[in-house]
């Protein structure tokens, strides 16, 4: 992937995901803790290698898409991006952290850093980023980076928040 589309904040690298993160990918996307309330839920390593396909044409496509997010010695912290939402609500912002690096900050500084590349570098107007109603955590983290609720809906008889942010 171009260097351009890495980022660097005061705790955290981001890089596009590439095959060299299939093995932190698989072991992330396995774990229920982190994905099973996840559209799709926990993902076999045949699923995840699929999404990393895409996620890799969503880069050239749109200039923008998924990073692994690592501390700077190099530790998995979790996930952040951008990509297309099957609902067709529009291009998403994503993250998924390891349990051990929740309530660190780390989701904020690192979906933060991602939002702003992609109103400021791949000049998306509008970003939305959908979770559970009673998914506080991720609630916190949309407010934080300044996304505010703009749609409510049910998936599966769950109730949903969406958030926007327009730039």
């Amino acid at each position: 992937m171009a260097p351009s589309w890495s980022i660097r904040t005061g705790r955290l690298s981001l890089t596009p995901v590439g095959w060299q993160d299939i093995g932190e990918l698989c072991a992330l996307k396995a774990d229920p803790r982190v994905y099973a309330t996840m559209l799709g839920g926990v993902r076999s390593p045949v699923q995840v290698a699929a999404e990393l396909a895409e996620d890799a044409q969503f880069w050239v496509r749109h200039g923008v898409g998924m990073w692994m997010v690592r501390d700077f010695e190099g530790n998995v912290a979790g996930l952040t991006g951008l990509h297309e939402r099957v609902d067709g609500r529009g291009i998403a912002l994503r993250f998924a952290f390891r349990i051990e690096a929740q309530g660190k900050g780390l989701a904020r500084e690192a979906a933060g850093a991602a939002l702003r590349f992609a109103h400021d570098r791949a000049h998306i107007h509008r970003v939305v980023a959908v979770c559970r109603e009673n998914n506080f955590g991720s609630r916190m983290v949309l407010g934080a980076i300044g996304m505010r609720p703009c749609e409510e809906f049910e998936r599966s008889g769950e109730p949903m928040l969406m958030f926007e942010s327009v730039g």
